[in-house]
């Protein structure tokens, strides 16, 4: 089966991907309905932008961004995730029609996040995550045994436990390795190699979703002879080749910025598996 195809609107001025292109309402929900219309089953509106150094906006902020674009395309009947940490945001967000929570901090930025959930019938993500885009890439150090790998899947699972007391049940829980969070290059091809592993994400038991697209770890990959990343809007080709990576893998979910990309090489995949 393939995966869930999450497509992602930003409605942020300093998004790493598109650079603020659809930061006000109008454009953001016109780039939404262009993403269902390539083929996404889910649309992840986000208000905060969690680029390595990004400052946190005003939960009104936030919100007065957010809110708006939810309640437009849920009203055109799409499936929206809200990309948020704050509970406040969450439930406005679930009150205008959104069906599924992405939670980049795993309810670690607040806890109170849990509680809204709990109190919907609303799927939750839960992101492997460190700390705040300020100081994340501080704590990108994984020098246990089994390595990165095994770190993500121990504090995911640690992360579980929180969410189950919280009430929320297992059947609404997504898990999200979180590439490029608190993660070096490297680490994030350990993990796109080890998500499978039994001491990986994947053994966890529970659906994970992968956003790895037009990220730096692929910029990097793809850099020029003098060490010049590769620029993001020219990271799709490598994106969905990962795509294909993990389908293969078996990944409930992956989110993307070119869905239409996206979904031709998962017609591929599909034909050809």
């Amino acid at each position: 089966m393939r995966p869930v195809v999450m497509g992602v609107v930003n409605v942020t001025p300093d998004s790493f991907s598109d650079g603020g292109r659809y930061a006000d309402g109008p454009a953001a929900v016109a780039h939404g309905r262009r993403l269902l219309a390539d083929g996404a089953d889910v649309l992840d509106i986000g208000g905060e932008s969690t680029r390595p150094g990004a400052t946190r906006p005003l939960v009104s902020e936030e919100l007065d961004r957010v809110v708006p674009v939810i309640e437009a395309l849920a009203g055109d009947g799409a499936t929206v995730s809200v990309d948020t940490m704050r509970a406040e945001v969450a439930e406005a967000a679930l009150a205008a029609g959104a069906r599924i929570v992405n939670d980049v901090s795993g309810g670690l930025a607040d806890p109170r996040i849990l509680d809204v959930v709990a109190a919907s019938t609303a799927t939750y993500v839960a992101m492997h995550w460190r700390a705040h885009s300020d100081r994340m890439q501080d704590l990108a150090v994984y020098d246990e045994p089994g390595g990165v790998v095994a770190a993500v899947a121990r504090e995911l699972a640690e992360r579980v436990a929180g969410i189950r007391a919280a009430g929320i049940p297992a059947d609404r829980i997504v898990l999200d390795p979180g590439l490029g969070f608190a993660k070096r290059g490297d680490h994030n091809w350990e993990l796109v190699d080890g998500l499978d592993r039994p001491d990986g994400p994947a053994g966890l038991g529970l659906p994970l979703l992968v956003g790895a697209s037009r990220k730096s770890f692929l910029g990097t990959l793809l850099a020029a002879p003098d060490g010049t990343p590769r620029p993001v809007d020219e990271r799709d080709v490598a994106s969905h080749a990962l795509t294909l990576v993990l389908a293969r893998k078996g990944v409930w979910g992956i989110r993307v910025h070119d869905v239409r990309g996206t979904r031709d090489v998962l017609s591929v995949w599909e034909r050809t598996g």
